[in-house]
């Protein structure tokens, strides 16, 4: 999961705005922890600092796919949503650092913070140089050895598990690997993955992988309640609920006063962000409120061991899976059931000069259709005398230019195209679904074989692809 979503993280983005980033990042996790863990000892009886520690790293990442499935759709400025998926990395990251110090103090019954804090950084950047050592080494594989997009999407698949128990292995950081590593690959991937089969391929198993794994994670801890509720001991379903509503509360006001802090702060004290724009408060509380907990939260639940070294029951561990659980529901309940009113309220608009989709859809085509017209007229100009199916294409790019310039130069109104192309995609729909019928009825024929006709049925998936994603939206 940490590997999918630094793949999906944008580099350029995610350097851009980096201060804001940083300065919601790592602090906050532990911030987060460190009052989870000090209320949450004092609260709940047997429940000691380190346990608190635990909670409170398990708890502390937001979730970055929770809050985009919930701002889909919404006119929220692009910047803010940059910020919120990479602070949701960088906090997997840490909070999963946090949470494996704090277990490791509950195994061994030890804990130093000046050892702590010096193996914080080791085992991080350690972790980081592992990544990019493995993250090169799978480089060379895709980019030197005979592959197919089959082993590429398998490669892909393994390389997560590769970056983080070698890490692991030498006792470092396997979070900071895998991000490290995705991001690398990330960077890199129009070197590697160039042909459209092997992109297509790898980017519909990772599509489907995902969404299995996002939901095993439900589903067994769905299977699990059952145990983790007789596990509560002599604790009720009730109070054991009223903890997690605590934990909820406290976890949701330590990231809203967080986020002001963060963003105020620092104009009060340096001069220097006092010449900077002033934070709208409005763009800060959508930051703030969309920190809905999920599935990795969950995930690093379900990761507590069991038996402790001596091979006693581990202490509270269904109680920090139920606490975790009741957070996650209360956060994408409440959170995600109020931010899109919220938005609705405070009426935020785009920050940035960002040009509309459709737009920078027709210029990027714009673009690739001119730089591959003068190819052909400076490579290839034989071929393009003799050849007709050269002619023929470069024909197509010829109208495909005038077609993109005369749009892009266009004065008519917004609403009007807005129409037009609902129209065309309405229409372009019907047609696929009439083809789709037309192949179905050709596979009872025995005109075409099957294997035609299923190359046939390919490429109409991809125009309908095309029709969906890239269309003028």
């Amino acid at each position: 999961l940490l590997y999918e979503a630094a793949w999906a993280t944008s580099w350029k983005d995610l350097w851009r705005w980096r201060r804001i980033i940083s300065s919601f990042a790592f602090l906050i996790v532990i911030m987060t922890s460190f009052v989870v863990a000090l209320i949450s000892s004092a609260l709940i009886p047997g429940f000691t600092l380190a346990l608190g520690f635990l909670l409170g790293g398990i708890v502390s990442p937001p979730d970055a796919v929770a809050a985009a499935t919930v701002l889909k759709g919404m006119r929220v400025p692009k910047r803010v949503v940059t910020i919120l998926e990479g602070e949701s990395l960088v906090n997997d990251a840490s909070s999963l650092i946090v949470f494996r110090f704090a277990l490791a103090a509950i195994l061994t019954g030890t804990f130093s913070l000046q050892q702590a804090v010096g193996q914080f950084f080791l085992v991080s950047l350690m972790g980081v140089a592992i990544g990019l050592a493995g993250a090169h080494l799978m480089y060379a594989i895709h980019r030197f050895l005979p592959t197919t997009p089959a082993i590429d999407a398998a490669l892909t698949v393994m390389t997560p598990y590769i970056l983080f128990l070698s890490a692991e292995h030498f006792h470092y950081s396997g979070v900071m690997a895998v991000v490290s590593g995705g991001l690398f690959m990330s960077f890199r991937a129009h070197e590697v993955f160039k042909t459209g089969s092997t992109r297509m391929n790898m980017v519909a198993v990772w599509h489907t992988l995902i969404f299995v794994m996002n939901a095993l994670v439900f589903i067994l801890i769905g299977l699990e309640l059952p145990e983790i509720i007789l596990g509560l001991g002599d604790i009720s379903i009730a109070q054991a609920i009223m903890y997690g509503v605590y934990v909820s509360i406290i976890a949701i006001l330590v990231r809203m006063l967080w986020v002001y802090s963060a963003s105020y702060i620092p104009r009060w004290i340096s001069k220097k962000f006092r010449e900077r724009p002033v934070p709208d408060w409005r763009h800060l509380l959508i930051i703030g409120w969309a920190g809905m907990r999920g599935v990795v939260s969950l995930a690093t639940a379900l990761s507590i061991p069991v038996l402790l070294k001596t091979g006693e029951a581990f202490p509270n561990r269904s109680l920090i899976i139920f606490i975790t659980f009741t957070l996650i529901f209360i956060t994408l309940v409440f959170q995600g059931l109020t931010l899109p009113l919220m938005i609705k309220a405070t009426k935020i608009s785009e920050i940035d000069p960002i040009l509309p989709d459709h737009e920078q859809h027709a210029g990027i085509r714009l673009r690739l259709d001119i730089i591959s017209l003068h190819q052909l007229n400076v490579k290839h100009e034989r071929a393009l005398r003799n050849n007709n199916l050269i002619k023929i294409f470069a024909e197509k790019l010829k109208g495909d230019i005038e077609g993109h310039q005369k749009f892009l130069t266009s004065s008519e109104v917004c609403t009007g195209r807005a129409h037009e192309r609902e129209e065309f995609q309405l229409i372009m729909a019907n047609i696929y679904e009439l083809q789709r019928l037309e192949i179905a009825r050709m596979k009872r024929e025995k005109t075409f074989t099957d294997e035609a006709l299923r190359n046939a049925e390919q490429l109409l998936d991809i125009n309908d692809l095309k029709l969906s994603k890239t269309m003028y939206k």
